[in-house]
């Protein structure tokens, strides 16, 4: 698909993973399911979908080595490392405006680079309806998660009736979105499963440029003067680096997608986990005694639903009567948490030294 690209975001902070993420090294950058980061799974995915000179990257200036590092495989002038910090919607604007001035008429993925999906197959069938549903209907696409629990840490899209599309025929239809909706609490989520017709909100999109420019100009001006400056530019480095840090911080959701006049929602048949926390990485380590979780040697006396995960090599960890524990270890830095506080993890970054960080 030649008039393909995609883009990958790949930037964030390191706080969930820490210890073993830091700033320069998130976790689309971490080895935790084998050998290959997420990214390089990332990329690895779009073979046989987008031409991996048409695959760029967006990250930030402390990330940067390490993804070219990854990403070796691609043309040096497809990574760009943003100049300012400035959530998804201005990141998603920038690609758009890269992508147009080399195919004003391209279809185009935007795609987390922080998402585990081992079912490649099914993936493509999904993402292969996805790029032709955009092409054909005039509206922007996204892909949902089937919910399989009542997760109030994940937005909801709530679908409608199938999408009518002349002249297409895809194994995976589109639905109409009806409306996005927020990060629910657990009630309502259960509400949201109950009902059905609801997906989690995967976080990727497939659109046609002359769409999405469209729906920009309509909804979020800014953003579409942003790319229309991209396209006139003679120097797209010194114009983003002067440009990109003056636009309004906002996500992409609450800029475009819950404004455009019309989305459309494919639900995906892959596998998919956004491995929030030290929770998720634990589903796909090896069990050791009585449900403790692990990636490396452990002997266990009277232990129960640990998780312990080291990156040293030859490291081996004893567990003595203790229960519901994330144990972490690196070189540098050992994390003994409670494995209920996962999510907040976070918030040691607030008071750990620097160089820790």
């Amino acid at each position: 698909m030649p008039s393909t690209y995609a883009l990958i975001l790949a930037g964030g902070s390191g706080t969930r993973f820490w210890p073993l993420s830091r700033n320069s090294r998130p976790k689309q950058l971490l080895n935790l399911f084998g050998d290959d980061t997420l990214l390089q799974q990332t990329i690895d995915r779009l073979d046989g979908l987008v031409p991996k000179e048409n695959i760029l990257i967006l990250t930030n200036s402390q990330q940067e080595a390490a993804v070219r590092e990854v990403a070796s495989m691609l043309p040096a002038e497809n990574i760009f490392a943003e100049p300012a910090k400035r959530d998804t919607a201005p990141a998603v604007a920038l690609g758009i405006g890269l992508v147009a001035t080399r195919d004003p008429d391209a279809t185009m993925l935007v795609l987390p680079a922080d998402q585990l999906i081992k079912d490649t197959e099914a993936y493509h069938s999904v993402m292969r309806d996805a790029i032709t549903t955009a092409e054909k209907a005039d509206g922007l696409v996204t892909i949902g998660i089937k919910p399989t629990w009542p997760c109030s840490s994940y937005g909801y899209i709530e679908r409608g009736s199938r999408a009518s599309i002349p002249g297409l025929a895809v194994e995976n239809p589109a639905a109409e979105v009806k409306r996005f909706r927020e990060k629910p609490s657990t009630d309502l989520a259960e509400t949201f499963l109950a009902r059905g017709g609801f997906c989690w909100n995967a976080g990727m999109f497939v659109w046609s440029l002359p769409t999405v420019i469209r729906e920009l100009s309509t909804h979020a001006p800014e953003l579409a003067h942003f790319v229309s400056e991209i396209r006139r530019s003679k120097d797209i480095v010194a114009t983003v680096n002067a440009q990109f840090p003056k636009l309004t911080p906002i996500s992409i959701d609450y800029a475009l997608m819950e404004q455009a006049s019309r989305v459309l929602n494919i639900e995906a048949t892959f596998d998919w986990d956004d491995v929030g926390s030290w929770l998720s990485v634990a589903k796909y380590l090896d069990t050791v005694g009585d449900n403790n979780q692990v990636n490396t040697p452990v002997t266990e006396i009277d232990s129960e639903n640990n998780i312990v995960f080291s990156a040293s090599k030859g490291s081996h960890i004893s567990l003595l009567g203790v229960d519901d524990l994330i144990v972490v270890q690196t070189d540098d830095a050992i994390l003994i948490a409670n494995r209920h506080q996962a999510d907040a993890i976070k918030k040691l970054s607030n008071k750990l030294p620097p160089e820790l960080l």
